[in-house]
């Protein structure tokens, strides 16, 4: 059984803008849990950039965890394609280590908009080996997950910023979806700035995610890399 869950964020910058911050948003006050990032390889083929890094991250755990994880640094593989003709650049990132504990694949893009700004849909599957607790474990990584992307979009927002203050800032905004193996919902987090402006925009993008297609475009990603998930 598995948990899989989406969230879509627009940014009120450009592309190109995002893409510049991306490769710079760590250390942000909203990131102290990522403790170290590393580049492994840079290419470029086809015109698209490719890129593999390592990231070591921690988080704390609930009292009912620690039987099964000690509060220790986990190594995360980023794998990255920019495509400047296409204006995209999409990450598959995946924990590899305590991958029978917690398993967490996650894929986000970021895309142009016809109105000059950019669109970040994430997308995460999380799986665990655990018996008996499999689902207890997946619950718990679903609400770690949701709490680090609104900490991913705060810390993202606070680079964007301090990289371009002249910036002339309007809406941010963000929709978010959760499905698993036990149950549906969709929850709809209001607007840092304004309430409207930003909704139909993306709840257009709808909530047809499952989990074979989240599957399929993380191993797509992987063939990239000639990684074997």
């Amino acid at each position: 059984m598995a948990s899989h869950y989406r969230t879509e964020t627009v940014f009120d910058y450009s592309w190109k803008q995002v893409v510049q911050a991306y490769w710079n948003r760590y250390p942000n006050p909203a990131s102290q849990h990522v403790l170290t990032e590393d580049t492994i390889s840079r290419e470029i083929r086809d015109g698209k950039l490719y890129s593999r890094r390592i990231l070591s991250k921690t988080n704390s755990v609930p009292k009912w965890g620690e039987r099964f994880y000690k509060n220790t640094p986990v190594k995360i593989i980023e794998d990255s394609v920019l495509d400047p003709e296409t204006k995209t650049l999409i990450t598959f990132t995946r924990n590899i280590g305590f991958k029978k504990i917690m398993k967490v694949d996650e894929i986000v893009e970021y895309s142009e908009q016809k109105d000059g700004r950019t669109l970040a849909v994430r997308r995460a599957y999380i799986s665990s080996q655990v018996f008996g607790f499999s689902r207890a474990i997946r619950a718990f990584g679903i609400e770690r997950f949701k709490s680090n992307c609104h900490k991913a979009a705060t810390g993202f927002n606070y680079v964007l910023q301090r990289m371009f203050p002249n910036h002339q800032h309007h809406t941010v905004a963000a929709f978010e979806s959760s499905k698993s193996a036990d149950h549906h919902h969709t929850t709809t987090v209001a607007t840092l700035q304004q309430q409207q402006q930003n909704k139909t925009e993306t709840i257009k993008k709808g909530i047809s995610n499952s989990f074979e297609f989240i599957k399929g475009q993380a191993n797509k990603v992987a063939q990239m890399f000639s990684v074997k998930n």
